[in-house]
């Protein structure tokens, strides 16, 4: 696997590669712009160019993917809440686009005061409208839906809500799945077993399809399996395990694969020093590889 981390962008996005390379990162994770408001400053010309430098000065570090706004939601009832999310879901899509990024990951949405069956055709809405808005503008970039953990009316917690969306936008070849341990298993699908990940991955396979997955969010989990909150935990120290991230990293069919870390970014030693929990976490996850 092309193992990374979510990086910032702090200083201009072409910063995240040298922050990725200190990190030990194969691959990486970036936010194109802020992601808790819905502005976003313009992409320059110089923005463009300082990207593609740092992109060639560390050429190891790829594929690198965007993560949109968690503002979005266009699962919503509420019609200008949908325009504006759809609006800003097309503007992330155009953005990866301009920096030549293959891939953006987003959260389905929540149905709020609406319900599940309204809620993922309102998210089907958008898939088919985005892919035709930006056929022209941004056909490199690969849509991916997030599994999610379930919490409150979030949609995404069941394999079969994305199938229902993916079948809904007719399985266009430029939509994908974001496949996040955490939320998976706070969802109530067991990865933590040779045996349990065998299973969950075949009913992954029967509803949606393996070829379906196109990146990977590696988390572990601070709360137990089916408790449907979404609480990201270091590697190996939530209720997932290191075995369960052992079964990801050794299974041949994931070798390409980008997976990137949403754990928090630093801890204290017992002595007060400060740890970079990426290098750590990544080291636990090389750890977990077999010859």
């Amino acid at each position: 696997m092309r193992l990374g981390a979510h990086m910032s962008a702090a200083g201009g996005l072409y910063e995240a590669f040298k922050r990725g390379n200190d990190a030990g990162c194969d691959s990486m994770l970036v936010f194109t712009k802020s992601n808790r408001q819905w502005a976003a400053k313009p992409i320059t010309a110089e923005d463009v160019e300082k990207y593609r430098q740092a992109q060639a000065q560390y050429s190891h570090i790829f594929p690198v993917a965007v993560h949109a706004s968690y503002l979005i939601n266009v699962a919503s009832p509420d019609e200008a809440l949908w325009e504006k999310s759809y609006q800003a879901l097309r503007d992330e899509v155009e953005r990866a686009a301009a920096f030549d990024i293959p891939l953006i990951t987003f959260h389905p949405g929540s149905y709020m005061e609406g319900d599940e069956a309204t809620g993922i055709a309102q998210i089907v809405r958008a898939l088919r409208r985005l892919l035709a808005d930006t056929a022209v503008s941004a056909p490199q970039v690969t849509i991916c839906l997030e599994t999610m953990a379930g919490q409150g009316t979030n949609l995404g917690r069941a394999f079969s809500h994305l199938a229902t969306m993916l079948d809904g936008a007719e399985r266009h070849e430029r939509l994908g799945v974001c496949f996040d341990t955490c939320h998976v298993f706070a969802a109530g699908y067991d990865i933590r077993t040779p045996a349990t990940y065998a299973q969950t991955m075949a009913e992954f396979d029967g509803v949606i399809g393996l070829e379906w997955i196109k990146c990977f969010h590696f988390n572990d989990s601070q709360h137990e399996l089916g408790s449907r909150k979404d609480r990201h935990e270091h590697i190996g120290d939530g209720h997932i395990g290191r075995e369960g991230f052992a079964n990801f990293v050794n299974d041949s069919r994931w070798a390409d694969h980008p997976a990137h870390l949403e754990t928090p970014k630093t801890e204290k030693d017992a002595e007060g020093n400060e740890i970079d929990m990426d290098v750590e976490n990544l080291k636990r996850l090389r750890a977990l590889i077999r010859a």
